[in-house]
């Protein structure tokens, strides 16, 4: 352990963390590949190939490190290095090339002999991987620890030799599970800062190998990154939706919902308050430029609807105050919305309609008929509502409604996230890079 660790810096090591987060994700992804692969070469020619076990001797390596700096012991401040080579730090890990290796072991001692061990090491870690710890004997250890470091300013030996000990297990498990070894692993806790005969290595100060700017620009990099990351997939989704969504006419469709109400209308666009009619809370109010309705890019919308108790139906869309005029004293379901993928009304009592509304002037678009029935409106500015009614204008409206656009501006706006992606992925790996180096350039310095 470091002579002297900061009260405070454990608090926010988890951001510190996020550039060895990234890459730890895809060096254990490769761990596993390669382990499975040393699997088979055992099996062939009872040799783990040198290379593939200084790698996933690395890796281990490489996670210990990350670990001993945060959350599995919090025993150093010093920077861990950007490396899976043996360099100079406060924490080690090493595994002897075992050159013959029984091939029989390396079908079973991944997973039947090391069951015991699992059991035990997830009580240590709170999960089967090393190093996902949350809830563990280990995770609880070092939170006593570093809140008895906040307040008085130092960490407590015994537990720090406790939480060794549980580490040196797991990764002993780790190492025979990984197939590097086919000595079992002992039940025993070696607790305190060494294995029982390895000389103590001097340890360097922290601060000599800090490098402030270079962690930071390792951080925002990574961060960055994965902005750019998340950007690519919604550019992704984006282009699955514009190429597979549509239907045959060109529309974007949602699912389907079921309308069912026992008064004479469905409307979306609008609702009483008190004994007026609020013609703007829920209107479909359509504002901004007229470029952005030009040439079908926003705006042609399509409703469809198919009665489910055999009546004809009629669905149109009209100014808001036309069909206030209308429904306004009409027994009428208002849809407010699908909260959870429930349809919600509004339900407002009245009279029956002053007649069947296809012979109403007033509708800007309309449908009516049996079966499926389409809807297309090329989106105009102000304020309109669509109302969905028996075509005879009788009680208790039960339909399936869907509703699509055109959206033609899909493709463009995948493309120009996937631009804006990539550029900015670039940078932010630039960036995270050059951090990575400017931390080993001052590990290496030490």
């Amino acid at each position: 352990m470091d002579p002297k660790l900061s009260r405070c810096l454990w608090l926010v090591k988890w951001l510190l963390l996020v550039p060895h987060a990234i890459v730890l994700a895809f060096l254990w992804v490769a761990f596993f590949a390669v382990s499975l692969f040393a699997m088979f070469a055992i099996l062939f020619t009872g040799r783990y190939p040198r290379a593939l076990f200084d790698f996933n001797v690395g890796v281990l390596r490489w996670t210990w490190r990350v670990g001993f700096y945060a959350f599995n012991a919090n025993g150093t401040d010093r920077y861990p290095p950007f490396t899976l080579r043996e360099v100079d730090y406060p924490a080690t890990f090493s595994v002897e090339y075992p050159g013959e290796l029984s091939r029989g072991l390396a079908l079973v001692k991944w997973w039947l002999l090391a069951i015991p061990h699992y059991v035990i090491v997830a009580l240590f870690i709170g999960g089967i991987w090393y190093g996902t710890h949350w809830g563990g004997a280990i995770a609880v250890l070092v939170l006593i620890a570093v809140l008895a470091l906040l307040f008085t300013g130092r960490y407590p030996q015994g537990i720090f030799d406790l939480v060794l000990g549980m580490n040196r297990w797991a990764l002993r498990v780790a190492a025979y599970a990984g197939l590097m070894t086919d000595v079992y692993p002992p039940f025993r806790l070696d607790m305190g800062a060494m294995e029982p005969g390895v000389a103590v290595p001097a340890v360097r100060a922290p601060k000599a190998g800090s490098s402030p700017g270079g962690v930071l620009m390792a951080v925002f990099g990574s961060l960055g990154f994965l902005v750019a990351l998340g950007l690519l997939s919604a550019s992704a989704a984006l282009v699955w939706v514009d190429q597979t969504q549509r239907d045959s006419a060109g529309f974007v469709m949602a699912p389907s919902e079921r309308l069912a109400t026992s008064s004479y209308a469905v409307t979306a666009g609008y609702q009483r308050t008190g004994d007026a009619l609020e013609a703007r809370s829920l209107a479909v109010d359509v504002h901004g430029p007229s470029w952005m309705y030009a040439s079908d890019r926003l705006g042609t919308v399509r409703i469809h609807v198919q009665s489910q108790n055999g009546h004809p139906l009629f669905v149109g869309i009209a100014p808001t105050s036309a069909v206030a005029g209308y429904l306004g004293s009409v027994d009428r379901a208002a849809l407010t919305g699908f909260p959870n993928g429930n349809v919600r009304y509004v339900a407002h009592t009245g009279a029956a309609p002053s007649g069947p509304p296809a012979a109403q002037s007033f509708w800007a678009r309309t449908a009516s008929g049996r079966g499926d029935i389409a809807l297309t409106w090329p989106v105009r500015h102000g304020a309109w509502t669509v109302v969905v009614m028996n075509a005879d204008a009788s009680r208790g409206v039960v339909a399936d409604a869907r509703l699509g656009a055109r959206l033609g501006f899909l493709g463009e706006l995948a493309g120009g996230i996937a631009v804006f992606a990539l550029v900015s992925g670039a940078f932010a790996t630039w960036l995270a890079l050059a951090g990575i180096r400017r931390v080993n350039r001052a590990s290496e310095a030490v």
